[in-house]
């Protein structure tokens, strides 16, 4: 690995951590001595990447700090376009839109010989076994960046109807199913829906009272589950 590579490397590492990460973490993660990462973090100061920290305590890179141009590792594009060609096949219009035009801003700033490697990734997506796209989806999707609450019309598998309010922190894509974490003020407890069995999904002007983050890691904690396995509640 050249030292160029091995900057950027770091940068991408310390890009990662939301908190100040010690030397010899770094280290381990690169496979280099400590000693190297001390030198490539004064390089990387010295031509002005906002690297903040002191040995024994740790390092952060401060946000908002871009790196034209972008470069990424082969596997890294691959995953890219895997991930945006299967959300564009599954999404809503909305979402399928938005992997489309990730993917030409990423191409746009991509230097030659890794922009032929974007459009000629050989990892397709086969066609989906969904029906139709689920018309809450977009509601539910606004109201999770929004943390705002949404008054639900509800169907449950068995054919109860119920309306309540909910307060929707998380969504679950699987092949053929669509879920979406929440707490209910019916239940006053964690539900999780089925998204194609919402008849109706009002986005409500009220704010919860709650961080969305703080919601998602209460939820994983109480059900001791991973972070991406959601199943449906009644």
């Amino acid at each position: 690995m050249s030292r160029t590579e091995r900057l950027f490397d770091l940068l991408q590492l310390l890009r990662s951590y939301k908190f100040p990460v010690t030397a010899a973490r770094l280290a381990e993660r690169l496979e280099v001595t400590v000693r190297t990462v001390y030198r490539d973090i004064t390089t990387l100061q010295v031509i002005g990447a906002p690297v903040e920290g002191e040995a024994g305590l740790g390092y952060i890179l401060r946000p908002g700090f871009l790196l034209p141009p972008l470069m990424f590792a082969s596997e890294e594009i691959e995953a890219l376009v895997l991930g945006a060609r299967w959300v564009a096949g599954r999404g809503d219009p909305a979402l399928a839109e938005a992997a489309r035009n990730a993917l030409a801003r990423i191409r746009a700033v991509l230097p030659l010989t890794l922009r032929e490697e974007l459009e000629d990734a050989p990892l397709l997506v086969g066609p989906s076994t969904r029906p139709g796209v689920d018309p809450a989806l977009i509601a539910i999707r606004r109201a999770i960046r929004q943390q705002r609450k949404v008054h639900l019309r509800y169907r449950s598998v068995e054919g109860k109807a119920s309306e309540r309010v909910v307060w929707p922190f998380a969504l679950s894509f699987f092949e053929t199913t669509r879920l979406m974490a929440a707490w209910c003020e019916l239940r006053k407890d964690y539900r999780v829906f089925r998204v194609d069995l919402v008849e109706q999904a009002r986005v409500l002007p009220s704010v919860y009272p709650r961080r969305r983050a703080e919601l998602l890691r209460e939820w994983h904690q109480q059900r001791g589950i991973p972070r991406q396995d959601l199943s449906a509640d009644p």
